[in-house]
């Protein structure tokens, strides 16, 4: 697996992330987001190491039942889960390293 480019309209259920083995990193933000726009290149860098990691990306919204029980609030949020556990969260990023760090806590490369 690898970067995802497009954000999902459609979100999982809570129970299939729960569920998911391996490492996932869930990016909740929208296309139009200017936070998400700059954060994108590191992103997808950072994803270019770590080709084993689930990536879905959600265009959270205010009614967005997934966005909510991860309590986000702010774009982007990265949520960095290993077997369906959060094990790192980034909101809003700005650093390189930051995500670097994250993937490497869920991902054995």
């Amino acid at each position: 697996m690898s970067f995802v480019h497009d954000y999902s309209k459609t979100a999982p259920a809570r129970s299939d992330v729960d569920s998911l083995a391996g490492a996932t990193v869930l990016e909740f933000g929208n296309s139009w987001c200017g936070h998400c726009r700059r954060a994108e290149p590191f992103i997808r860098d950072a994803f270019k190491g770590h080709e084993g990691v689930r990536h879905i990306r959600i265009a959270d919204a205010s009614m967005s039942r997934l966005g909510r029980t991860f309590g986000v609030k702010l774009w982007p949020t990265l949520v960095f889960l290993k077997d369906g556990v959060e094990v790192a969260r980034l909101v809003r990023p700005t650093d390189p390293a930051a995500v670097a760090r994250a993937f490497a806590g869920i991902d054995s490369v």
